[in-house]
C-alpha cells in the first residue's frame, strides 16, 4: 500500500471476541425470532442450526483468509487478492450498502424500545452520532464500550431464559414437537434460516478489523470461532425456552418476542430489563457495525473503488476518520427520512453474497494457508446460495437490484475519460 498510513494493532483475543459477540448479540436476538417463527413455526430451531452451520463454514473461510491477508477490508480485500477486483468490489458493495441500512435499522429499533413514537427518529440520530464519536476516538474505545454493553445484553437474556423456565404452563410446544416443521415445510425452514442468518452476521466482524489485531494468525481464528460457538449455544437456549414458554404463534405475532416471553412468566415487570437489554444490544451492534463498515470503505477507497479521501487515517486516533464520519452522516439521514426496520431480508441477502465471495476466495487458497479442507468452503458456497434464494422474493429482488446498481456505478467510475 506504498506510503499509506497503517492502522495500529491494539486488539487482543479477548477484545476481538467481545467485538464479535457484540456484533451478533444485537437487534437480531431480540427481533428475528418473530419472522423466523412465522416462516417455520417450531421448525425455526432447525433453521437456526442450518444458519449456524453455514455461518461456521463462512467463519472458517473468513478466518483463514484474514490470516493470509491481515489488513482492513474483510472479504472486499480477500476477493480482490484471490479472485480479482470485480469479485472484491461486489463483496464490498454488498457489505457497505447492506450494513449501512442495518445500522439505521438498529438505531431505529433501539429508539423504539427506549422512547415513544414522536421522539424515535431524533433519538435514533443522536444515538448514531454518540456511538460514531466513540468509534472516532480509537478502536480500543470501541472494544471497551462493546464490553460494557455486552454485559447488559447478557443479563437481559438471562432474565428471558429464567422467566421462560418459570412459566406455569410450559406446554405451548411439547418437547417432542420442538423440531416440528411448520406449514410451509422445508421451504419455510430455509427461509427461517436465511432470516436467522441476520442474527449471526457479526461473527466475522473482527476480520474487517484485521489490520488492528495483534498476532493475527493466532488471534483471528480463535476470536471468530469462539464468538460464533458461544452465540450459537446462547441462541439455541433462548429459542428453545421461548418456544416452550409461549409457542411459535405468540412469537410470530409479537413485535418484541422476548418481552412477550417475560410477560408470560411470573415477573412481567422484568420486561423493562428486556427493553434495556434490547437498547444495549442494538447500540453494541451499531457500534461494531459502524467500525466494520468504515474499515471496508477504507479498503475500497485505498483501491480507488470509493473516493480516495475516505482512505485517510487520523494521525492521533489512528482510525479511518473520514470514512467513519461519512457512514455516520448517511445513517443519520436514513433514520431521519426512512423506516428501515424491515431490512432483515435485504441485509441477509447482501451479507450472504458477501460470504459467498469469501468462500469462493477460500477455495483458491493453497494448502499452507488453509485451516480446514476445501469441502468446508464448498458447503459455505452452496449454503450461502441456497439461503439467499430462499429469502422472501422482495428481499431477493431488492438485493439483486442494488448489487446490479453497484456494478453499473463502478463501470461509470472506471470508464476512461476521453482526452480532447
Amino acid at each position: 500500500m506504498g506510503g499509506q498510513r497503517q492502522l495500529a494493532r491494539r486488539l487482543g483475543t479477548g477484545d476481538a471476541v467481545v467485538v464479535g459477540l457484540s456484533s451478533m448479540l444485537g437487534a437480531g436476538v431480540f427481533a428475528v425470532l418473530a419472522p423466523a417463527a412465522a416462516a417455520a413455526g417450531a421448525g425455526l430451531l432447525v433453521g437456526l442450526v442450518v444458519a449456524g452451520v453455514v455461518a461456521a463454514c463462512n467463519a472458517t473461510s473468513s478466518a483463514q483468509l484474514a490470516v493470509q491477508h491481515p489488513s482492513s477490508g474483510g472479504t472486499y480485500l480477500f476477493g480482490r487478492r484471490q479472485l480479482g477486483p470485480w469479485w472484491g468490489y461486489v463483496a464490498g458493495w454488498g457489505f457497505v450498502v447492506g450494513k449501512t441500512a442495518s445500522c439505521a435499522a438498529m438505531a431505529l429499533t433501539a429508539a423504539a424500545y427506549a422512547v415513544p413514537d414522536p421522539w424515535q427518529r431524533p433519538v435514533a440520530a443522536l444515538a448514531v452520532v454518540a456511538l460514531a464519536a466513540v468509534g472516532y476516538r480509537g478502536v480500543t474505545r470501541t472494544a471497551r464500550a462493546a464490553r460494557v454493553l455486552l454485559v447488559v445484553v447478557l443479563l437481559a437474556l438471562v432474565v428471558v431464559v429464567v422467566s421462560a423456565l418459570q412459566v406455569d404452563d410450559p406446554a405451548a410446544v411439547p418437547g417432542t414437537e420442538l423440531l416440528a416443521v411448520g406449514d410451509d415445510g422445508w421451504r419455510g425452514v430455509l427461509q427461517a434460516a436465511g432470516l436467522l442468518f441476520f442474527a449471526f452476521a457479526g461473527y466475522a466482524r473482527v476480520t474487517t478489523l484485521a489490520e488492528e489485531v495483534r498476532s493475527p494468525r493466532r488471534t483471528i481464528p480463535r476470536a471468530v470461532l469462539t464468538s460464533l460457538a458461544l452465540v450459537l449455544v446462547l441462541y439455541l437456549v433462548v429459542a428453545v425456552t421461548a418456544l416452550a414458554a409461549v409457542g411459535p404463534a405468540a412469537l410470530a405475532a409479537s413485535d418484541a418476542p422476548l418481552e412477550t416471553v417475560v410477560a408470560a412468566g411470573p415477573w412481567p415487570g422484568l420486561g423493562a430489563v428486556v427493553r434495556v437489554g434490547a437498547v444495549a444490544a442494538c447500540c453494541a451492534a451499531l457500534l461494531a457495525l459502524l467500525a466494520g463498515v468504515s474499515r471496508t470503505m477504507l479498503a475500497m477507497a485505498r483501491e480507488g473503488d470509493l473516493p480516495r479521501v475516505l482512505a485517510a487515517v487520523h494521525p492521533r486516533h489512528e482510525v479511518p476518520h473520514h470514512a467513519e464520519v461519512a457512514v455516520a452522516v448517511v445513517v443519520v439521514v436514513a433514520v431521519l427520512v426512512g423506516d428501515l426496520r424491515e431490512v432483515i431480508g435485504f441485509s441477509s441477502f447482501g451479507v450472504l453474497t458477501y460470504y459467498l465471495v469469501a468462500n469462493l476466495s477460500a477455495l483458491t487458497q493453497t494448502a499452507e494457508h488453509r485451516l480446514a479442507p476445501r469441502a468446508v468452503a464448498v458447503v459455505g458456497v452452496l449454503g450461502c446460495a441456497v439461503l439467499a434464494l430462499s429469502l422472501p422474493p422482495a428481499s431477493v429482488v431488492t438485493g439483486a437490484t442494488v448489487l446490479a446498481a453497484g456494478v453499473v456505478l463502478r463501470l461509470l467510475l472506471r470508464r476512461p475519460v476521453a482526452r480532447p
